[in-house]
């Protein structure tokens, strides 16, 4: 399962190489062809059905933003983890899950070393340091998406969701101060070859919470669609 964590860097990351050619092993974290799985599909928890891309974005609903009143503490995080007594947050437990080449643990979950492969801008990152762990839908983009008012623990959970390989993503930190919280229509990753997945986990990630697109982002997942014939979209829905 992959995950993410911010690290909140300070300026520029050191990057080892710019374009990396996305080999097998670094793309195994990846969001695959990203697929989302039909709402209450039947069968056991995480058995999901794959989904085209363009029936996936006409099952989101449309509705206006609403941003008056957001402020990102509405949604805790980091919270313990999934495994409280291993000294790790969440933000730590996605960048480990997430190593393409494991770094080394200390007390208080200090990472050194290792290795990461950023997908928004397809750089490799060898220190944790630089790594932001992004919430792929934004805190504030999922403020604006609520279809009525989540509870502070639904705000929590998806803040904190590692039951999901899409919900958070660790990226180098230039890549996501660069999204901030942005949707497709306004910012899409310098890596051109992950549009397709990019889409498709976004939509996903929108399905899996019951979140709303407003007009301007639909219209630009439909653009972002017409390029990815093949491209499907697995999501379960969020309990």
């Amino acid at each position: 399962m992959r995950r993410g964590l911010p690290v909140l860097a300070l300026a520029a990351l050191p990057l080892l190489a710019s374009s990396v050619p996305a080999t097998a092993d670094m793309l195994a974290g990846d969001r695959a062809s990203t697929v989302p799985a039909a709402p209450g599909a039947p069968g056991a928890a995480g058995v999901r059905a794959p989904v085209p891309l363009f029936e996936a974005i006409d099952r989101l609903p449309v509705a206006e933003e609403h941003r008056a009143g957001y402020k990102r503490d509405l949604y805790k995080h980091w919270n313990r983890g999934l495994n409280a007594g291993d000294g790790c947050d969440t933000r730590k437990e996605v960048i480990l899950a997430e190593a393409a080449v494991a770094p080394q643990v200390a007390a208080g979950c200090k990472l050194t070393g290792g290795s990461w492969r950023s997908a928004y801008d397809n750089l490799v990152v060898t220190d944790a340091a630089r790594l932001d762990v992004d919430h792929f839908v934004p805190l504030a983009e999922v403020y604006d998406s609520e279809r009525t008012p989540w509870t502070a623990a639904r705000r929590e959970a998806y803040a904190n969701d590692q039951n999901s390989p899409d919900t958070l993503i660790a990226v180098s930190a230039a890549s996501n101060r660069s999204k901030s919280d942005k949707d497709p229509a306004e910012w899409l990753p310098s890596d051109g070859f992950y549009h397709c997945t990019y889409a498709a986990t976004w939509v996903g990630t929108k399905l899996r919470w019951d979140l709303a697109v407003d007009d301007a982002e639909r219209q630009a997942l439909l653009g972002l669609a017409e390029d990815c014939a093949t491209t499907t979209v697995v999501y379960e829905p969020a309990p």
